[in-house]
């Protein structure tokens, strides 16, 4: 190996993983992309080993001293105890921003939308997707939903200049903040604040269902969308299928020290060693490698000659439609067909040109002046197996001169103070307490004493939160149909 050749490190995965890998890397070699593989093992056999993250400690410095990682579909063992690579991967190496250009190829490839072309940018980090879960009663499981201002910063601002650097006229964020009026509300309230530092760019908002509807139905009405993980991660394989096929989307995984590249398909095991897999998401996921590394030309010779090949009717099983497609092709042979066709164009499709640009600018976020905090009450989840009358009994006998019951809530309903019974309730409660004088701060050792009270009378907690407020305003949401 030479030292003009740019290092990578790949990873075949699992499943039709080292087929699609395997025809992946013969395209870019026909195409004599100068890249300078290292070979990682992730995935189902790391897990089978005994690693429940899935990789090697000593993966992560191959990953970390090469330019780019390009990794087919892995498999995580079903069970539990075993935390997805996927994330793991994306988290600890801090690539933030997920980018999936979902394009329609009509009429080659059957769409009801063939005029479509959306890159969905999904935040990456954080968001259910952290993972953090307890089981707190025989019936009741909770996981947290993790929105930070850091992170809204970072996906937006990113969202916007993906925009500005490849031409495209407008930013959409997607939330579902008029009913997660702080988390999601926090991403909506970051994005109105970025969106006028670029006033060439339109900018909307719409909420999620319905803004999901109208993906489904009429995406030409859509250019970039940025959203919170869950929702890109279901939107952007929603995207990918009404464009034509998920198995032809790539996907990147970008951060300020690093970037991943991938198919956004799975494993697939049902299809291993069959060459019948499409080897697309992963051959265009490498394009975006190579645009990422520069090697912009190969880039766009790769890639028209994937359209190329589409074009002329060759396709896999996946896409393969007897009035449509002209021969049917395994993994192998879709690869030489395309390399056969590299420096060709397509006729119908439009060709792809791929510029040397400045790389889309990480913004350094700002620490923002710190709001003035106060706690100001306590809400304790408890374990009671009876009635919500049974429950308030037992909390009366909890006498504490600094802070009063004034709600229990089920399920985030109110069921005390409450004349309705309709509430089905389960066997973790809410039991909101508040300064006796309203307004009044409240000490941690006031919180600690009323947990000893709780204790001394068999009350089974299970977990807190402070009930704080900044800068006056509350640091927590009201109970369906508190006052």
């Amino acid at each position: 190996m030479t030292n003009s050749k740019i290092s990578v490190t790949i990873a075949e995965g699992d499943g039709i993983g080292p087929e699609i890998m395997a025809a992946t890397l013969s395209v870019l070699d026909a195409a004599k992309a100068p890249l300078d593989y290292h070979k990682v093992e992730i995935g189902e056999k790391v897990y089978l080993r005994g690693l429940p993250a899935g990789i090697e400690p000593a993966t992560w410095e191959t990953i970390r001293n090469t330019k780019a990682f390009l990794k087919a579909p892995i498999t995580t063992p079903q069970g539990g105890g075993f935390k997805s690579l996927n994330v793991t991967i994306r988290t600890m190496l801090g690539l933030y921003a997920n980018v999936r250009p979902c394009v329609s190829y009509a009429p080659f490839v059957d769409t009801k939308h063939p005029n479509m072309d959306v890159v969905i940018i999904r935040e990456n980090e954080e968001d259910l997707y952290t993972g953090v879960e307890y089981r707190q009663t025989q019936d009741s499981y909770h996981a947290l939903k993790m929105i930070t201002r850091p992170g809204c910063e970072k996906i937006i601002h990113y969202a916007f200049e993906h925009a500005r650097a490849h031409g495209r006229k407008k930013v959409t964020c997607f939330t579902k903040d008029n009913i997660l009026k702080l988390s999601d509300g926090l991403f909506h309230k970051i994005f109105d604040e970025i969106a006028p530092q670029y006033p060439e760019i339109e900018n909307e908002h719409w909420i999620v269902d319905i803004g999901a509807a109208k993906l489904a139905d009429t995406p030409i009405l859509f250019d970039v969308i940025v959203l919170p993980n869950l929702y890109g991660d279901i939107l952007s394989d929603v995207a990918a299928q009404i464009a034509g096929s998920v198995g032809l989307a790539g996907s990147a995984n970008i951060g300020q020290f690093g970037a991943m590249f991938e198919a956004i398909h799975g494993s697939a095991p049902r299809r291993a060693g069959q060459n019948v897999a499409n080897p697309s998401g992963l051959l265009l996921g490498a394009v975006m490698m190579l645009v990422h590394l520069g090697l912009t030309e190969i880039a766009g010779n790769i890639h028209n000659a994937w359209l190329k090949t589409i074009e002329d009717g060759i396709h896999t099983y996946d896409i393969f439609k007897p009035n449509i497609s002209k021969q049917q092709v395994g993994t192998k042979e879709f690869a030489d067909a395309l390399i056969a066709r590299l420096g060709q164009r397509p006729q119908t499709l439009k060709p792809v040109v791929y510029q040397k640009m400045a790389a889309v600018a990480h913004h350094k976020i700002k620490a923002d002046k710190a709001a003035q905090k106060q706690t100001i009450g306590v809400d304790i989840f408890v374990q009671h197996n009876d009635s919500v009358d049974q429950l308030h009994q037992k909390l009366s006998s909890v006498k504490n001169s600094e802070l009063q019951l004034t709600l229990i809530a089920n399920r985030g309903a109110k069921v005390w103070p409450s004349k309705m019974q309709e509430t089905a309730c389960v066997d973790s409660w809410r039991c909101r307490f508040l300064s006796n004088k309203k307004g009044s701060p409240v000490t941690h050792k006031q919180i600690a004493g009323l947990l000893q009270q709780f204790a001394e009378a068999g009350i089974e907690f299970n977990q807190t939160e402070h009930l704080c407020t900044f800068d006056g305003k509350p640091g927590y949401t009201l109970a369906q149909d508190e006052q």
